[in-house]
């Protein structure tokens, strides 16, 4: 399982993307599972399995219900997704995935009645269609610790996702729908502790191609976790 403490930026939006799914599969028969958490206490469980030496699948959830001063925000989302893997270079230790998916959830906000503010409460729903591309080496460089080599591997992710809201009110009354195309590159470096064990540090962030008032990006990743995948090539 992977944990991951994720620091979102300030930018607010209904819209929280879950910890891209980078599993880096590696030959038929490989498993993967992860398990992250941000500082907003936005909980992604993702996993994939490869069916073949050059397919994968993908099944990722994402959950938060966060409660602070006069602000409360909630989200779920799920995801499935099917794609290509690939093995090449020298001893077959970089990796190649291409995956397309579809997903649905729903953002909500609720903002407090203050002194200078009246309440507003928020609800979305919305499909999200999505293409990613991951790309890493297996083996680079060591880390050495307490006398002890830790072999070190970079990767990069590219997520392309576009959201469509299918409902969206605000204190009970319909509101004019949005939908938003998201590019979210993330950086990751992996450090093993083991054959199947390893940490991993990550770094991304999340742009926005289109101006829209509540599906917004803005949001930047910064995450630390751990990553078990069993079987396929090491």
């Amino acid at each position: 399982m992977l944990l991951v403490i994720v620091l979102f930026g300030s930018c607010s939006s209904l819209y929280l993307p879950n910890v891209p799914n980078t599993p880096m599969l590696s030959a038929k028969g490989e498993l993967h599972a992860s398990g992250h958490v941000s500082l907003r206490g936005n909980i992604s469980l993702n996993s994939a399995y490869a069916v073949s030496d050059h397919f994968g699948v993908l099944f990722n959830g994402s959950v938060m219900d966060r409660k602070r001063g006069t602000k409360e925000q909630a989200h779920n989302l799920v995801e499935t997704a099917g794609g290509y893997l690939t093995t090449f270079g020298q001893d077959g230790t970089r990796v190649l995935e291409l995956y397309a998916g579809l997903g649905r959830g729903n953002g909500d906000r609720f903002y407090k009645q203050t002194a200078d503010a009246a309440a507003d409460n928020q609800q979305s729903k919305f499909n999200k269609t999505f293409f990613q591309a991951n790309f890493s080496s297996k083996k680079e460089k060591s880390l050495k610790l307490f006398s002890r080599e830790f072999p070190l591997n970079y990767g990069t992710a590219l997520r392309v996702s576009y959201l469509r809201m299918t409902e969206f009110t605000r204190n009970g009354i319909d509101q004019p729908k949005e939908d938003n195309i998201f590019l979210e590159p993330v950086f990751f470096t992996r450090m093993a502790l083991n054959s199947n064990v390893q940490l991993q540090y990550t770094s991304g962030s999340n742009f926005g191609l289109k101006n829209r008032k509540f599906l917004t990006a803005g949001n930047s990743v910064f995450t630390v976790g751990i990553v078990i995948n069993a079987g396929g090539t090491k």
